[in-house]
């Protein structure tokens, strides 16, 4: 359409004002001009020394050759540079792991049994307590609250309040629940 020439002024009309009446921008145009479809993506950035089955196989063969059982991409990185190819990192890294090319990794220690199923719920009242700690702020400033609770009947067992979270000031709501379930009563005391 841009080169079509206008009847009154027999003039083509630009491809500014085309656009414009078409609400697209010139890059559009121009794309619709040539007619080329888009090819398979790449990935972004320059390609390297090598292309990437080049580059495999060199790095299969710096596998081959190295006296060890495996070894880790960084390695095989520095191998590939003393060795004149200069390429990123993260390259070695995708080809290696996408050819199944990277050093076997720690299997661990074995573990035994777990501790605990998941659940922390007991059967019995005062076989399992917990403590926990959180702070709000007040107007005096921050204060940190510790609660202890049974585990079995969910009851707060001892609550404290402090200004600063520390260990002796974490043990005040344990002695409350002591005292509270295990403190002999005023009746024993007199018999």
């Amino acid at each position: 359409m841009s080169r079509q020439v206008s009847p009154s002024t027999s003039r083509p009309y630009a491809v500014l004002r085309v656009t414009r009446v078409w609400g697209t921008s010139r890059a559009t145009l121009y794309r619709h001009r040539r007619g080329d479809e888009p090819g398979p993506r790449r990935r972004p950035g320059p390609l390297g020394p090598l292309p990437d089955e080049a580059l495999v196989e060199t790095i299969r063969e710096l596998l081959a050759d190295s006296p060890f059982h495996g070894e880790g991409y960084r390695k095989i990185w520095a191998r590939l540079r003393f060795a004149g190819i200069r390429t990123s990192k993260r390259r070695v890294l995708r080809l290696m792991r996408a050819h199944d090319l990277l050093a076997p990794g720690r299997v661990g220690r074995p573990h035994g049994p777990k501790a605990h199923d998941g659940t922390i719920r007991t059967e019995r009242v005062d076989d399992m307590w917990s403590t926990d700690l959180t702070s709000t702020m007040t107007g005096e400033g921050q204060a940190s609250i510790f609660v202890t609770v049974d585990h079995a009947s969910t009851e707060c067992l001892g609550i404290h309040a402090a200004r600063r979270a520390t260990r002796f000031e974490a043990l005040e709501p344990l002695r409350q629940g002591v005292r509270a379930c295990f403190a002999p009563s005023p009746r024993a005391s007199r018999t």
